[in-house]
């Protein structure tokens, strides 16, 4: 009889996978219960992210930048590739208005490639070159690899528009959206594989589900993306409408682009009393509980836009956490979701002057009803306006970066809805020269925490922020970035969460003997 042993480390994550056993006893031993220890996490191996067209006018600049932080990853050197989608497709509009598409470029070879961790990488181009692109990062740059882009768009649908290029997703939510004549919304489906994808788009206002001319799904090729105007998608028109992006097959990534003008006074073919642009990310996974960090100190405007997916009405309590601690908003105390619908609440300048964020939970502590929620948040007045949105997001967990940081106008924001945490901020080098510097902060319970964060020594360029909890409760994050713009105090706002840098895995405890 021969006796064959097996190494473990492969033999048990496959049986892991399939019994849910962490550990095994070899046959040899007594007949004692072996204790499963608790998986080890190590460094993930391989990410791949999606970046959406910057698409606007030909008169604008999109800034990617890619940035993999310091932290025990691979040996393996490995690369971060950042490539051009393979296909150009013809966007689904209708009218004189139409979205730019991404181009074809040459085979292989990447708009931006990552060299080190730790420094962040960045190229520049005109929104007339400005394709989707599809990265993979693998070895020692793939743990909490990410990447930005950051359009200044001027003329139409000007403003500085800011996205989280972002994983490949089953389904995805996106409150805040419109169909309304002012606004001008594209989905981007990106799909990064070799395979086509067939995607629904669903729009849910005020009333449920909006009728849509789309029954069959809307097919994404192979390595391609295509941008969706939502107000061709259904006759209804709503002003806050909830977009749900499922797959039926393969995989995509999705932003919503937001422009918007509205006339003054309201009335149609009159000077544009209000204007602007950004993108919208996806929301957290819907939860009962909701954080929507970073609110500017200076807003104008927030409107809250929620969405009930399962089949129970949500109640909700609204509070804000400022730097004192939590309040509940004047004539904003609750908010009322029926299944299956939006629903919206104007909380105007909820803020009055001092930064804060929104925490959202269960009126009736029993009813815990899962929701997905975002703001619209309206900076300057009159044709000085700016917009942005910030999504409900995840805490930061372990750690969560940032790119695309300048020297100024760049406001970090932290909130500890529960108990509180003491926090590491990271500033990486600079894209082209500096020193990293590290700073620590204390969040207290039910506050938020706005500041300039710190900036490394000799900066040239933009710098990476890297975000970690020491201790304490959870903390949920948001980057303000703030630039001049013709006049107009243009921003954006991108919130971070956990980057899932590593990965559970099996302990190996002993061998697998096989008699054969």
């Amino acid at each position: 009889m021969k006796r064959t042993t097996l190494s473990l480390l492969a033999a048990v994550t496959a049986l892991a996978a399939v019994t849910g056993i962490a550990a095994i006893t070899a046959p040899d031993t007594d007949d004692v219960p072996t204790q499963a220890k608790a998986p080890a996490r190590l460094p993930v191996e391989r990410v791949h992210l999606l970046c959406p067209a910057p698409g606007g006018t030909e008169a604008a600049e999109t800034t990617y930048t890619s940035y993999t932080p310091l932290g025990s990853g691979s040996a393996v050197k490995g690369t971060a590739e950042l490539k051009r989608s393979v296909a150009a497709l013809t966007d689904r509009t209708a009218g004189p208005k139409k979205a730019p598409v991404s181009r074809p470029a040459t085979e292989g070879k990447p708009l931006l490639a990552l060299t080190e961790p730790g420094r962040p990488a960045t190229v520049r181009t005109t929104a007339a070159t400005a394709p989707a692109l599809v990265g993979t990062a693998t070895g020692r740059l793939a743990p909490g690899w990410t990447a930005q882009l950051t359009t200044v768009a001027k003329g139409d649908g000007r403003g500085l528009l800011g996205v989280n290029c972002s994983v490949p997703s089953a389904e995805l939510f996106f409150p805040g959206a419109s169909t309304a004549e002012e606004r001008q919304d594209y989905v981007h489906l990106t799909n990064p594989d070799d395979i086509p994808a067939v995607v629904d788009v669903e729009l849910y206002g005020k009333g449920g589900l909006l009728r849509t001319t789309v029954t069959e799904g809307i097919p994404v090729p192979a390595g391609s993306s295509v941008p969706v105007l939502l107000s061709t998608l259904t006759a209804d028109v709503a002003e806050d409408v909830t977009v749900r992006v499922a797959t039926r097959s393969g995989r995509v990534g999705a932003a919503v682009r937001v422009a918007e003008t509205r006339p003054a006074a309201g009335k149609a073919g009159a000077a544009v009393a209000a204007e602007g642009s950004d993108w919208l990310n996806a929301t957290a996974d819907p939860s009962a509980n909701a954080v929507l960090p970073g609110i500017p100190a200076d807003a104008t405007s927030v409107r809250l836009v929620a969405f009930a997916p399962g089949e129970d009405d949500a109640d909700l309590k609204i509070q804000l956490a400022g730097p004192g601690g939590k309040i509940v908003p004047a004539g904003a105390e609750s908010l009322h979701v029926k299944s299956g619908m939006t629903a919206s609440i104007e909380l105007r300048d909820v803020t009055r002057g001092e930064a804060g964020s929104l925490v959202l939970s269960p009126v009736q502590r029993g009813r815990a009803t899962p929701v997905v929620a975002a703001l619209r948040v309206v900076r300057g007045k009159g044709t000085k306006q700016e917009i942005a949105f910030i999504p409900a997001t995840a805490p930061v967990g372990a750690r969560a970066s940032i790119a695309d940081n300048r020297a100024k106008g760049t406001t970090l924001s932290l909130t500890a809805p529960g108990a509180a945490a003491r926090v590491r901020v990271t500033a990486s080098s600079g894209t082209e020269g500096g020193t990293p510097l590290v700073q620590t902060y204390e969040v207290p319970a039910g506050t938020t925490r706005s500041f300039a964060p710190p900036v490394p020594a000799g900066l040239k360029g933009s710098y990476a922020l890297t975000v970690g909890v020491e201790s304490g409760g959870p903390v949920h994050a948001s980057r303000a970035l703030a630039l001049p713009l013709g006049g107009v105090a243009a921003f954006t706002i991108q919130t971070l969460s956990d980057d899932r840098g590593t990965v559970a895995v099996p302990r190996v405890t002993d061998e697998l003997t096989v008699l054969d």
